[in-house]
Order: C-alpha cells, then sequence, then structure tokens
C-alpha cells in the first residue's frame, strides 16, 4: 500500500520559515519525479516546484517561489519543501505527490500525478 505523509505545516508570522517533510511507503522513489503543490482557500491545487526523479533537475511554478527549494532524499523516501519569506498569501493546504516517469522530468499539471498525500495546513498570518 503506497502512504505519502506530509509534516512540519502550522501556523507561522510574515517573514518566517517552514520546512515540510513528506514521507513515502510502498515505493521506490527511484521513479518517481516528485512535487509539492497548494491549494489555498477558495483556489484550484496548484503547482509549486517539482523535482525529477535522478539529477535533481527542478522546476517552478513562477518566479514568486524563488522563496520555496524542494530536495529529495531517496534513501530516506523523503522529499522536502523548505520555505522561506513567507506571506499570507502563502496560506494554503501542501499536499506532496508522486509521478511515475520513464524520463528525467518533471511537470507540474496535478493530473500527471499518480499518488498523492493528505495535505498538511500552512498558515501565514501576523
Amino acid at each position: 500500500q503506497v502512504q505519502l505523509v506530509e509534516s512540519g505545516g502550522g501556523l507561522v508570522q510574515p517573514g518566517d520559515s517552514l520546512r515540510l517533510s513528506c514521507a513515502f511507503s510502498g515505493i521506490t522513489l527511484d521513479s518517481f519525479a516528485l512535487g509539492w503543490f497548494r491549494r489555498a482557500p477558495g483556489k484550484e491545487r496548484e503547482g509549486v516546484l517539482c523535482i525529477s526523479k535522478s539529477d535533481g533537475w527542478t522546476k517552478r511554478r513562477d518566479s514568486s517561489q524563488g522563496r520555496f527549494t524542494i530536495s529529495r532524499n531517496n534513501a530516506k523516501n523523503t522529499v522536502y519543501l523548505q520555505m522561506n519569506s513567507l506571506t499570507p498569501e502563502d496560506t494554503a493546504v501542501y499536499y506532496c505527490a508522486a509521478d511515475y516517469r520513464d524520463d528525467a522530468d518533471c511537470e507540474l499539471t496535478t493530473n500527471e500525478y499518480d499518488f498523492w498525500g493528505q495535505g498538511t495546513q500552512v498558515t501565514v498570518s501576523s
């Protein structure tokens, strides 16, 4: 059984940092691109960052996410999202996801992904 479990969310103040973690079980991460997505209140789920399965190549949705960094540790079956200089606009439920791929690419479209976590709430408020 495949499980993805996010952790590290919470309530923080503007300007703070958070690191989200996503622990995988039931799959071997070597064959999967990994992604972080988020859904803000009243909005559609959107891609934030993804990372390829092999060489660590990453893609971000737009330059505003230069504050965010994705990384992976296949030996620990974990993917991370480091978020710095958080703003209230970053408030959302954050999801990790895994996309089985034959190539060394990653995408930020939700329907590419095969497995999803349940999400972790991040709230940025003063």
